[in-house]
């Protein structure tokens, strides 16, 4: 598999961000930055959820879509969600209308509004594994879909009742808010981009 690739202005990016304007935005300014805060996450959380057997790319365009029909991703305002909120959701065309992850994120906030404050943001961050223990990337080949960490991180959740994060679905978050930084060696948004 290919390393960093020039894009428009010549600067190396790791390819996948190189396929669309909106991805190439999100590879350079969002992806793999550090993402703190449990309403934050929950919406990291949410989204990594929603995007399960679909392309990023779909998350990402109706991202304000979900937003708006998930009060912001504010857990205390999702978990106050009724049968009437299920409905409204099911038949909003801004977002996936998908009812298994629909129940999993309104069954998710629940739980989580019961949580102390900062408690989400402490459970993901503990997973991160230290910088110094993996080596940058060099290829996307090189890139793992599942780590020992995501693994052990989809098991706390499912053990404190977070439906719908697997594995594969744990690490996604995990490089989507920073824990790892999977962009590629040459990629000039490694490191933060700096």
């Amino acid at each position: 598999m290919s390393g960093a690739e020039p894009a428009a202005d010549g600067r190396p990016r790791c390819p996948w961000g190189l396929s669309t304007e909106d991805y190439l935005a999100y590879h350079d300014t969002e992806w793999g930055r550090p993402v703190h805060g449990d309403d934050a996450l929950f919406e990291r959380l949410c989204l990594e959820a929603f995007q399960s057997g679909l392309s990023w790319l779909t998350i990402l365009r109706r991202r304000e879509g979900f937003r708006s029909a998930f009060a912001g991703f504010k857990i205390s305002a999702v978990a106050e969600f009724t049968d009437a909120d299920k409905e409204r959701l099911l038949a909003d065309a801004g977002i996936i209308r998908n009812r298994a992850k629909i129940d999993a994120t309104l069954a998710n906030a629940k739980v989580l509004a019961g949580w102390d404050e900062g408690e989400l943001d402490a459970l993901i961050w503990s997973y991160a594994p230290e910088p110094a223990s993996r080596p940058a990337p060099r290829a996307l080949a090189d890139v793992p879909a599942v780590t020992p960490e995501s693994t052990a991180l989809a098991k706390d959740l499912k053990k404190r009742s977070i439906r719908f994060v697997g594995p594969t679905t744990a690490y996604a978050l995990m490089q989507a808010c920073g824990l790892v930084d999977d962009h590629l060696a040459d990629c000039v948004a490694r490191g933060g981009g700096r």
